[in-house]
């Protein structure tokens, strides 16, 4: 008989989950396993049909969807599998809007017991989908590591997140300007030797050689400077958020 929405967890995979939400991804990997039929009944009742792992993308979704409530389950949300059912259906109703279709509506009791039975079909995406929750926790992590180390970097010459916040131009073409004088910076040695060894903008050199006007540069100095170090240093996850800028 598989886990229904009304059901508790059993002991062993309500602390399998405690220590998957404490970062044991061994933990995880295990509590999705054993949740497996109702990760199969869950998104087979909103797509109001019987899906088959290997075969039908929603299983997909629902794993995903499922390894999203693990991390964003608390108390008093209430019964976990409730949650993790409720953030099941979302992600596949937006799905199913992406997609341009609408599922059908069938009780979710049809499915519980076909669910048992298929669970073994888990097991042909199981990998795929454990590999990709597992390099999105990677993903985490290293952002996570980017944003502690930037800050010191930030903090070595004497600014902060608080400043950068702060400092960040309201209007996106100032806050554009700002970004590409930072390039510039950062990719020119000269400026960049400036900025790391006297903590400051090389302001004569960028009116004098790059025509750029000293107002600007002093106004937006700090966001300039963050931005310069960011592309100073070895964090390529936190520049993902200049591209296109």
């Amino acid at each position: 008989m598989g886990l229904g929405f009304g059901k508790e967890l059993p002991a062993k995979t309500s602390e399998l989950l405690r220590r998957a939400q404490q970062g044991d991804q061994e933990a995880r990997a295990q509590v999705i396993r054993d949740c497996s039929p109702f990760i199969v009944s869950s998104a087979s009742h909103s797509a109001g049909r019987f899906l088959r792992a290997g075969h039908d993308e929603e299983i997909s979704v629902a794993l995903m969807a499922f390894d999203e409530a693990i991390s964003s389950y608390k108390e008093d949300k209430g019964k976990f599998l409730s949650f993790a059912g409720t953030v099941i259906k979302r992600r596949l109703v937006d799905y199913y809007r992406q997609q341009g279709r609408r599922p059908m509506e069938v009780p979710f009791s049809a499915w519980e017991s076909a669910a048992d039975r298929d669970t073994g079909t888990l097991d042909v995406v199981w990998y795929d989908v454990s590999r990709r929750v597992w390099e999105k926790h990677q993903d985490e992590e290293s952002r996570r590591s980017e944003i502690i180390e930037y800050g010191k970097v930030l903090q070595r010459y004497g600014l902060s997140w608080d400043q950068l916040i702060k400092s960040t131009p309201k209007h996106q073409d100032s806050r554009r300007r700002a970004i590409q004088i930072g390039r510039i910076i950062a990719a020119k040695d000269e400026y960049r030797l400036h900025l790391l060894e006297k903590s400051e903008l090389p302001l004569s050199r960028l009116v004098a050689e790059q025509g750029l006007s000293r107002k600007i540069l002093e106004r937006h100095r700090k966001y300039i400077a963050a931005v310069a170090l960011l592309l100073s240093y070895d964090f390529p996850y936190l520049k993902e958020y200049l591209s296109g800028q």
